[in-house]
């Protein structure tokens, strides 16, 4: 019998490859999104949309109910662990079998940013939880660069509060499909596991800025800036300020060695290496091309 699963956090980055990933398994498929107004995405990808939110429990029940697996994304923010709590909750009054959560990378009591705290509360909770579970906690996302596209179409060159950092960047792509593999194998394989997950190198982004210039055929620069110089631009364009001192705390971090690591898990799970950032650039040159220079 075809198992059902849902997937929260269904129109952000990681869920949407997610979805693409689970195309065409002999899986029944269902979104759970905020608005409805944003579900013509998930559908897109076959998937049975729900109407729901991590921030009100009441709103979940229809969504779990005959539920098998659940992949559980809750969005960064102060209240991440009370969501956490509702979407297990949920999945035990259901009767799910087996949650399979996004983490971050370095999840600890004592993490050096309040995310990687908040989401290690999420994580215990989640071992705790008395059904199947499997945590994945991915570095970087390669896909943040797509934020400085405009300034690097523009300008040609992007700035960040990263100094030298050294980081082993990873594809969402390769998260959703090791996220895939975990939820398309059987419940018992994973179960107990935390997989960390990079890319294929650690990188500065220097190299970053190099790798840009190949595939667009022009230079580009990175420009180190000052925490406060990144926190009034992040300020500027109505990034929260929540947002804004958990970013500068990653930075800071970041900027110390903490994020000069790689696994070999994303291999081990999907057979083959993951993407390398040459991948990633070339397939969204696109982006960080203006109209003009088409």
């Amino acid at each position: 019998m075809s198992r059902t699963m849902l997937i929260t956090g269904a129109t952000g980055s990681v869920s949407s490859a997610l979805l693409k990933a689970l195309e065409g398994a002999d899986v029944d498929v269902r979104a759970l999104v905020r608005d409805e107004s944003r579900a013509d995405g998930p559908r897109e990808h076959d998937a049975e949309v729900f109407v729901g939110d991590l921030d009100d429990a009441r709103s979940l029940p229809a969504a779990f109910a005959g539920v098998q697996d659940v992949w559980l994304l809750t969005p960064n923010g102060p209240r991440a662990p009370e969501h956490n709590m509702n979407a297990v909750w949920a999945a035990r009054q259901a009767g799910v079998e087996r949650i399979v959560r996004l983490s971050v990378v370095g999840a600890a009591h004592d993490a050096p940013n309040r995310s990687g705290r908040l989401h290690a509360l999420s994580d215990r909770e989640t071992e705790r939880c008395g059904m199947r579970w499997t945590i994945l906690r991915p570095h970087w996302f390669m896909q943040n660069l797509l934020n400085e596209a405009g300034d690097v179409s523009a300008t040609g060159a992007f700035s960040l509060n990263l100094a030298s950092a050294r980081i082993g960047m990873i594809d969402v792509r390769d998260i959703a499909e090791c996220a895939a593999r975990v939820l398309l194998d059987d419940p018992d394989r994973h179960h107990g596991e935390t997989y960390t997950l990079t890319g294929p190198r650690s990188l500065t982004f220097d190299e970053v800025a190099g790798q840009l210039s190949l595939a667009l055929g022009r230079p580009v620069a990175y420009l180190p800036v000052s925490d406060d110089a990144r926190r009034k631009t992040l300020l500027g364009v109505g990034v929260p300020t929540w947002i804004v001192d958990m970013l500068e705390e990653y930075a800071q971090a970041y900027a110390t060695g903490w994020g000069d690591f790689t696994t070999d898990t994303v291999a081990g799970l999907l057979g083959h290496p993951p993407r390398d950032l040459a991948d990633f650039v070339r397939d969204h040159a696109a982006a960080f091309t203006s109209a003009d220079t088409n």
